[in-house]
């Protein structure tokens, strides 16, 4: 089933404030909150399509991306468990700040997270790199391999933070459920609100002694090579995010996302226009009297054209389907070879008079119909006389 739009999901305009988005997604997830909306499987998935529409439009850098290409700029369109892949507890610890501890404590009584509330570490800082792609690349995908520089857990600890296991104890604060209770008297009767416990910041538990190697982070700065599956049909400036692949996060936090901008590499002959290649041919001016078969460069190699006697320069050739691919799409692109008469800038006495005496010849002179055209036509109507 197609994915909705995200303004249409938190019910907002394209022109909407980054206010108005958070108050639109707090609304409807307020709606369909599990806990008020127990078993309820379409509640759920209402859910998780609100999380997953807030996830990008109130991120400056996903909104701008989801805005140009739509859900294929933003991870292809995923269908289902929440944004980017997330589960109901990822959510939560992802999103939870948008509500506040209170307000999800009065109206459920269970706090904003489910099964307990405790949370693992802190989410690691997501990742951004710039990845150069040639003609030939983003045509057809790729795999590519880059090292980064970025935080990863810890091999001594196993990214927990603890110099060993008798380290971590129990948090006094919570008796390890992460979440501290309060019940209140108010006009409306007692109400019990749940808040992250300070003590251990929701982690349900303390370190006693630190890994020396990563200070108690449970992570540490290094490099690692990645491997990454790029579609064919990406854009210069384009920003894939694959999830999962940024900084690792603090004490087993989740890991944050990389996000890869497309830089297109330039081409030494083919000037890309949309999903079409462009390719200026120069032939000399006895090859477009007499006609000739040229070779020319294509993405994929090269290619014979024949270019037929009397051809005038600005003609347009189409080589059908010798373009990009459109992503995620079977929509295809051609190459558009515009010819080029060259004209011989030194000539010897000999050469010289071999034109002189072809000069007045009426074969060598511009048609009537050619005087009468008042300006030069443009590359696009050109290529309207192609596809004619």
């Amino acid at each position: 089933m197609a994915k909705r739009d995200y303004y249409e999901v938190l019910g907002v305009g394209k022109s909407a404030s980054a206010d108005e988005i958070k108050k639109a997604y707090r609304k409807i997830a307020l709606q369909f909150h599990p806990d008020r909306n127990p078993g309820d499987k379409q509640a759920e998935e209402n859910f998780k399509e609100a999380a997953e529409a807030y996830d990008v439009l109130s991120n400056t850098d996903k909104r701008a991306q989801y805005d140009r290409f739509g859900h294929a700029g933003v991870g292809g369109g995923r269908q289902g468990g929440g944004p980017g892949g997330m589960n109901m507890e990822d959510i939560f610890s992802n999103f939870g700040d948008v509500f506040g501890d209170d307000i999800f404590g009065s109206f459920f009584g269970g706090g904003g997270r489910q099964g307990g509330g405790r949370r693992q570490g802190t989410r690691g800082a997501n990742l951004r790199v710039k990845l150069k792609m040639n003609f030939g690349e983003i045509a057809h995908g790729a795999n590519k391999k880059i090292k980064v520089k970025k935080y990863v857990p810890c091999d001594t600890c196993g990214g927990s933070g603890a110099k060993d296991k008798s380290s971590i104890q129990t948090c006094g604060g919570c008796g390890g459920s992460g979440q501290v209770r309060r019940v209140s008297q108010t006009f409306l009767g007692q109400m019990q609100t749940v808040t992250t416990c300070p003590t251990c910041n929701g982690e349900g538990t303390q370190i006693t002694a630190k890994c020396t190697p990563c200070k108690g982070e449970g992570r540490v700065y290094g490099e690692e090579t990645l491997s990454l599956d790029i579609p064919a049909g990406v854009v210069d400036g384009m920003q894939l995010s694959m999830s999962g692949r940024g900084n690792a996060g603090e004490r087993g936090g989740a890991p944050g996302d990389l996000l890869i901008l497309v830089e297109e590499e330039k081409h030494e002959h083919l000037k890309r226009n949309d999903l079409d290649v462009v390719y200026y041919l120069h032939v000399s001016f006895p090859e477009a009297v007499l006609g000739t078969q040229v070779e020319v460069p294509t993405i994929d190699g090269k290619a014979k054209i024949k270019i037929p006697a009397g051809t005038q320069s600005g003609k347009i050739f189409r080589l059908k389907g010798k373009g990009f691919p459109a992503f995620q799409s079977y929509e295809k692109g051609d190459e558009l070879v515009e010819v080029n008469v060259w004209s011989p800038q030194n000539l010897t006495n000999d050469e010289k008079d071999m034109l002189e005496k072809l000069k007045n010849s009426p074969n060598f002179n511009p048609t009537a119909e050619a005087k009468s055209m008042k300006e030069e036509r443009g590359f696009f109507d050109k290529i309207k006389d192609a596809f004619s």
